[in-house]
């Protein structure tokens, strides 16, 4: 079972994700921690990686693929993965179809979290964070004790300046831009599933559940 999450940033694919791979057994594959692990571990793909980073350029869509690729070879991706933040563009996931098709693989599902842009805003503006003990909360869904004060630390909550409505509004336009086009790619190959990502999170799991089922 190797699923592909889509979504815009705050949709809550990641969360899911997350979910999928603990119930089916499977690996959360995010290509950020694989960059991460294999510039830690030193490896030769990994710092060919790092010298993109360092000039911080992207790293490239055919190193990235087989990073990945790299990555699903390995024993515990033998009955499958969910991956999430990869492909970002259609360039990717071409290269990506292109180098599973080599393997006689193929992605099953590619699972689109669908959330409306003022949700979204509405989402993630309204969550803060404890730059002390790292504690999170949201004002509507999670609010803490007294407001604005950490219930663990006793720290003030911030919103981060990735939580401003700003700069939400400027990532989802990148957003639309580059990654919603896959919807339509995914779509054409008959493996797109959309769940509706404005429900309560278990409702949305229950919903991809009975997809993967």
């Amino acid at each position: 079972m190797k699923i592909i999450m889509l979504g815009a940033p705050g949709a809550g694919k990641g969360t899911q994700a997350k979910m999928i791979a603990k119930e089916y057994g499977v690996p959360h594959i995010s290509t950020g921690d694989i960059f991460r692990a294999n510039i830690k571990n030193g490896t030769e793909l990994g710092m060919e990686a790092k010298k993109y980073m360092d000039q911080g350029l992207l790293v490239p869509d055919e190193l990235t693929v087989r990073i990945l690729l790299d990555r699903v070879a390995q024993e515990d991706c033998k009955d499958g993965y969910v991956l999430d933040g990869f492909p970002r563009t259609i360039p990717q996931a071409e290269v990506l179809d292109q180098a599973l098709a080599k393997l006689g693989d193929r992605i099953d599902y590619a699972i689109n979290v669908d959330v409306p842009d003022e949700n979204i805003i509405r989402r993630m503006s309204g969550r803060r964070a404890c730059l002390t003990c790292g504690a999170t909360y949201h004002i509507e869904h999670v609010p803490p004790k007294q407001e604005g004060i950490c219930d663990t630390c006793g720290s003030a909550l911030v919103l981060r300046d990735d939580d401003k409505p700003e700069t939400v509004k400027n990532r989802l336009e990148v957003y639309h831009r580059q990654t919603q086009p896959l919807i339509d790619f995914y779509g054409k190959k008959g493996v797109l599933r959309t769940v509706d990502g404005t429900r309560p999170m278990e409702e949305v799991f229950a919903a991809i559940r009975a997809i993967l089922a």
